[in-house]
């Protein structure tokens, strides 16, 4: 099953923060009614926090598409809003593991740490999106006793990727959370690391623009899919 692509000029990508400014915030928020007096999304604007990109709808032509996560105090609720491109201050990529490390639970550091020293190791970047990285940029409570670990490795054309899942899934045979996430390459295009270990001869393949099987061997080579 794949969704239609689209082969404009990308802004941003899958997992990166968008930061927009106060006016752009009153023209996202107006459309969405009591939304636009929410407490704490007033509060998120006025701190100038950032949002994340999102695919977009058919109906999202014109825009960029954001998401914006609210923490489980708020009910966990992820908005859809769309802001003009003119009102977007700068993009950023999500936080490094070593970033978020001081965000994390004591009990998680030592499994983050042996993540870190296997990023060196295979010479590929971590990051983190999800509960922990929410939790490093905004200071609020999003990681609970059952949130994930979401993990972004961000890939080289030499990177052994075989050999990654390999020794990330030993990692997480003892570690007090579950590892989620994907491998990116440098196009943007990632896969999640379970199924890649799963050894799958298709992988279903995430970018902004499009989601689509992939040949495994293409995929390893660089093929992004269309």
């Amino acid at each position: 099953m794949t969704s239609p692509c689209k082969h404009a000029e990308r802004l941003a990508g899958r997992h990166d923060l968008v930061f927009v400014r106060p006016e752009g915030w009153r023209a996202m928020l107006d459309p969405h009614g009591d939304l636009a007096c929410d407490p704490l999304v007033l509060h998120w604007a006025e701190l100038g926090w950032p949002t994340v990109r999102r695919r977009a709808l058919p109906s999202e032509a014109n825009g960029l598409a954001l998401g914006l996560p609210l923490p489980p105090s708020a009910g966990k609720k992820r908005l859809s809003l769309l802001a003009g491109l003119d009102d977007i201050v700068r993009v950023a990529r999500p936080p490094s593991l070593r970033q978020a490390r001081a965000s994390a639970p004591p009990s998680w550091r030592p499994t983050l740490d042996r993540i870190d020293e296997l990023a060196l190791r295979h010479s590929v970047h971590v990051r983190v999106f999800g509960s922990l990285a929410w939790e490093a940029l905004t200071g609020l409570g999003y990681v609970t006793a059952g949130s994930d670990l979401d993990l972004l490795f961000e890939t080289r054309p030499e990177t052994d990727l075989d050999r990654l899942v390999i020794d990330l899934a030993a990692i997480e045979s003892d570690a007090p959370m579950r590892l989620d996430g994907e491998l990116m390459g440098a196009d943007g295009a990632a896969v999640n690391w379970r199924e890649f270990h799963g050894g799958a001869r298709e992988l279903l393949v995430k970018s902004i623009e499009c989601v689509v099987l992939l040949d495994r061997d293409r995929f390893i080579a660089g093929a992004k899919g269309s």
